[in-house]
Parts: C-alpha cells; sequence; structure tokens
C-alpha cells in the first residue's frame, strides 16, 4: 500500500517506539521486465576513493547496469557517508553504497532512503605498534585511539566490541578525532596508541608501518553480517520498484564478479584510488572483505535488527526504538527469492 509520503514517514517515526499503530508496510513485488530496449537513466552516487565500492567501477566496466536497463551517471562523491545519505534521500543521487553503522542513526531520524541490499563484510580495522601490549579490544581501557570522527562506523563498531564486555566506551577510552592521513603520525608521535580505521587505508598503513590488527569486523558473528549496504532513494523504490530492483540486481552480480575476480576487479578499481596504490594490493584488501555475502529481505533485516541493538548498547539509537519495526520499514522485500544466489 503507498500512504502519502509526509503522513507514512510520520506516523512510522511514532510507531517505532513501544506503541505500535498497527500501521502495516506492504512490500510492492511487480515482475522485473528485462527487455525494455530503453535504458533508464540513474544517478549513483559513488564514493570513488573507498575500495569497497570498487564493485561499482566494476559494474560500469562491465556492463552490469546496461544488462538490467540502466543508463547509470556516476555521482563522484567524497564527502562523509551520512552526506551521502543526505543527497540520496534530497534526490540528488539515486541510490549509493554507504556503511550500515554510519546510516542507521540518520535513518532513525528519518531519512527516506531504503536499504535493498548487503554489499559485503570487511573492511574495518583496529591496528596497533607491535610493542604497544595492546592485543585485545579491552587493552584500550584508558589510550588514546585515533577516529576520522566521533560518529564515525568504525569507532561505532568498536565502542559495539567494548560495550559487549562491560567497557563504557565513551568514558573509559579516549577516542581523538585526526584526519585519515595524519594518524601514521599521530601515533609515531605518541599522540595516539591505536588507530581505528577502513580500508584503503587501514591496509595500507598496517604494511607499510608495520602495525599489528587487534581486530576487525569478520570476526566471530561479524563474519557473515555485511557492514556496507546500498541504499535507495524511498521514493524510487515506491515509485518505480521495477528501476529500484534492477540496480540492486546490477550491483549483486557486480559483488559477485568482484569475488570470483579479485585481480581484474583490482585493475579496473586501480586508477581511482589516490597515491598510486598498486593493484596487486587493492587485490589483497578485495580478498579480505567478503564480497559474495550479498544479504537482502528477511536476512538482510536480521543484519539490521543486529546493528540497530547493538548501537542501542552505545547510546546511538534510542532505547524505545523498536529494531524489529525498524528493519521492516528501511529493508523492503524487492527481491525474487532466485536472486538470493550465492549468498554466504
Amino acid at each position: 500500500m503507498t500512504i502519502p509520503h509526509t503522513l507514512s514517514r510520520r506516523a512510522f517515526l511514532y510507531s517505532l517506539g513501544a506503541i505500535s499503530t498497527g500501521l502495516a508496510l506492504a512490500p510492492v513485488v511487480p515482475a522485473f521486465a528485462a527487455g525494455d530496449d530503453k535504458l533508464t537513466t540513474v544517478k549513483l552516487a559513488w564514493g570513488q576513493t573507498a575500495v569497497c565500492q570498487a564493485p561499482i567501477s566494476v559494474a560500469l566496466k562491465q556492463g552490469f547496469f546496461r544488462k538490467y536497463g540502466l543508463n547509470v551517471e556516476p555521482v563522484n562523491f567524497s564527502g562523509p557517508t551520512d552526506a551521502l545519505l543526505q543527497a540520496i534521500a534530497t534526490g540528488q543521487a539515486d541510490g549509493g553504497i554507504g556503511m550500515a553503522l554510519r546510516w542507521l542513526k540518520p535513518l532513525e531520524q528519518g531519512f527516506d532512503v531504503d536499504l535493498t541490499v548487503g554489499t559485503h563484510g570487511g573492511c574495518m580495522r583496529l591496528l596497533a605498534p607491535k610493542n604497544s601490549g595492546i592485543t585485545s579490544v579491552r587493552d584500550l581501557v584508558g589510550k588514546n585511539v585515533a577516529v576520522t570522527d566521533q560518529a564515525s562506523p568504525i569507532r561505532n563498531f568498536f565502542a559495539i566490541q567494548l560495550a559487549k564486555q562491560g567497557i563504557d566506551p565513551d568514558k573509559q577510552v579516549n577516542w581523538v578525532q585526526y584526519p585519515a592521513d595524519l594518524f601514521g603520525e599521530a601515533l609515531r608521535k605518541g599522540e595516539v596508541q591505536a588507530l581505528a580505521t577502513d580500508d584503503p587505508q587501514g591496509w595500507l598503513i598496517k604494511k607499510h608501518d608495520g602495525l599489528i590488527e587487534v581486530d576487525n569486523n569478520l570476526n566471530g558473528e561479524y563474519r557473515n553480517l555485511t557492514c556496507c549496504v546500498l541504499g535507495l532513494r524511498g521514493s524510487l523504490v515506491r515509485d518505480n520498484p521495477k528501476v529500484a530492483r534492477a540496480i540492486t540486481l546490477a550491483i549483486i552480480d557486480a559483488q559477485q564478479w568482484t569475488a570470483d575476480h579479485p585481480a581484474e576487479t583490482a585493475k579496473i578499481f586501480a586508477p581511482f584510488v589516490p597515491g598510486s596504490v598498486a593493484p596487486e594490493d587493492i587485490q589483497a584488501m578485495l580478498s579480505e572483505h567478503t564480497h559474495q555475502h550479498h544479504s537482502s529481505g528477511e536476512q538482510l533485516r536480521k543484519e539490521v535488527v543486529t546493528y540497530v541493538n547493538e548501537l542501542k548498547a552505545i547510546n546511538v539509537i534510542r532505547p524505545e526504538t523498536d529494531a524489529q519495526r525498524f528493519a521492516e520499514h528501511y529493508v523492503p522485500d524487492l527481491l525474487p527469492a532466485a536472486a538470493h544466489h550465492h549468498m554466504s
């Protein structure tokens, strides 16, 4: 059912708490017609320097978008991913890929973006020098840890791991903000004792500065959780689900191709990474990520519920927010069951 946008969003936000309004959000699942000769133009926001987004370069080069009847105009986006979410919500772009742990808070605040597929797991790293005595997340107590900002998804991820062990991440660890390119310098000067970072920077600084990887987001239960998600403009999903599905399927194909062909993907993506990073380094990063993990529908809802509840534990998401209702609202059933192939 389609409800007027302002009404549905307001009603939904009121109903996220304990009081349910009984608002049922029925998914619209029309048939996908692959035989359209005319290409539909869509704008996809693309953070070109993020290795996680290499599959977008693959989709453009290997024709995955055209296969689904799309002409994609990439919008190069170098800002923080919450600004990317705003660009999608306000219609400057039709979609983009960002980190779930960055996006869930603005979604709770009412941004009109749907999460249609998880794109991969892995890419967050907690790094420290070999002789620092930091060998687990617990060892961060009383230490200074470099982060790009206080709402960083990487900070949130490792804060969650601390909270799970009964450590207050806000009071017992000092998160210090630096531009990403000064992380190594801050560590060398002794201003911080550890780095909470993502790829490509995390992988490269670990290699060049000989750091140890204390923890990452592929351990334990996170092995099978997505960290990045494809977000599409909510009005696009409601008004043109066929196009929304086409974008989602093209991204899934590109993710799988990336998982199957990391060396070729690295060559396609290398020109976009600043500082001329060697394709073999990009290949090594890609092979550590789980680009074969494309959760959608019910599976993605389960993963979103996990993250929403974890973000409550570190006071990012409000305690009264109902994680299940949140997931049901923001993760549509867009794909036929057959499209959930290659799930790991």
